[in-house]
């Protein structure tokens, strides 16, 4: 919106053409999602506060954390917000992929919005029936592959990229659609399962998005994309500003969601934080090195799949609970260390698949 009014400024000044420069935009998103974050949280706190919007705490989970219950959740809509109005503010508006990545984190925002609502009312940490959020997850995930699929048909953006490997690239045609499923809902579950502890999944989501925001830039500059050898994606670029947004709203977040955490993101929050760092994934052609950069989040849930089909097929569990920050907690480490511990992992991660843009 207001790139619009600088380009209308530009015949009165000139100056104003510096809002063209993504990455100045990309800042300033960030920035501004930082901003709407900070002071938007205290207020919010307080109204969650006065409604007693507090967080249901499993009795079979760490004993620490019935100390937890009562703390406001639903905080996850802040992101949301900030995210939505610091990109309406400094995207470019006639970009699609703005307008996707938004329709995706707003669908499955709306799914954790009714999960959290339900546990808020019926004051009961299951919420919406698995079934249903799946399906709902499943159709808003499936809506946005196929218009992936079938409004950028080229060849660029339905192929599938290693990294390491300079030339390498499987058209995948229609199975392009069941990737994308998959890595929206499955990232979004994922980030889902990660977030149990104060602040452990929305630092890495910064981090992670953060990484993205940077290939993005990268793959929608056609000489960036070809020195490094990386599918260009005309018009990705753009997303760097959603994810300038994405990691303003999460350090914002992050400042009262810090140990001990004066709100909860909720699944209004993970789900859609999770959703839309997969479809970035997608839209520029990184899933693998989305995979590598977020593998805490993949760690969390491979955990929760082995414990489930350990405890089905033989009726032990592997670990003492599941996700595998609860095992790490249940064996007497301190519920900080367990965080940051995980942002460690997660910032050398982060690193890692970076770096693979230049090992080719």
């Amino acid at each position: 919106m207001l790139l619009f009014l600088a380009e209308y400024l530009t015949h009165f000044a000139g100056g104003f053409q510096v809002f063209q420069y993504l990455t100045l935009r990309s800042i300033l998103a960030a920035g501004t999602a930082l901003a709407i974050s900070l002071l938007v949280g205290p207020t919010m706190i307080r109204r969650l506060n006065f409604y007693q919007v507090g967080q249901a705490v499993r009795s079979d989970g760490p004993k620490s954390h019935l100390s937890k219950s009562g703390t406001p959740t639903m905080g996850g809509a802040l992101i949301l917000v900030a995210i939505g109005v610091s990109s309406v503010l400094w995207a470019d508006l006639s970009n699609p992929y703005i307008w996707v990545a938004l329709g995706v984190m707003a669908a499955f925002g709306a799914v954790g919005w009714v999960d959290d609502y339900r546990k808020v009312v019926e004051r009961d940490s299951r919420g919406l029936p698995a079934r249903w959020k799946y399906f709902w997850q499943s159709v808003a995930g499936l809506a946005a592959a196929l218009y992936l699929y079938f409004a950028f048909d080229t060849p660029v953006t339905t192929e599938l990229y290693i990294p390491f490997f300079k030339d390498f690239a499987w058209s995948m045609g229609p199975l392009f659609i069941v990737l994308t499923y998959f890595v929206i809902v499955g990232a979004s579950n994922a980030v889902n399962l990660t977030d149990g502890l104060d602040g452990l999944a929305i630092l890495p989501t910064v981090m992670v998005g953060s990484a993205l925001g940077i290939i993005a830039y990268l793959t929608g500059n056609v000489n960036f994309a070809e020195y490094l050898h990386i599918p260009y994606v005309a018009g990705s670029g753009e997303l760097a500003v959603f994810c300038g947004a994405i990691a303003g709203a999460g350090l914002g977040f992050l400042w009262f969601n810090t140990y001990p955490a004066q709100v909860f993101m909720g699944d209004v929050g993970a789900l859609a934080l999770g959703a839309a760092l997969g479809t970035v994934a997608v839209v520029t052609r990184h899933e693998i090195v989305f995979f590598i950069m977020g593998g805490i989040f993949v760690l969390e849930t491979v955990s929760v799949i082995l414990q489930v089909a350990s405890f089905k097929l033989t009726g032990r569990r592997i670990f003492r609970m599941a996700p595998i920050h609860h095992h790490f907690e249940l064996k007497g480490w301190p519920e900080p260390r367990v965080i940051v511990r995980f942002w460690i992992i997660t910032v050398m991660l982060v690193l890692f698949g970076l770096a693979t843009l230049k090992l080719r």
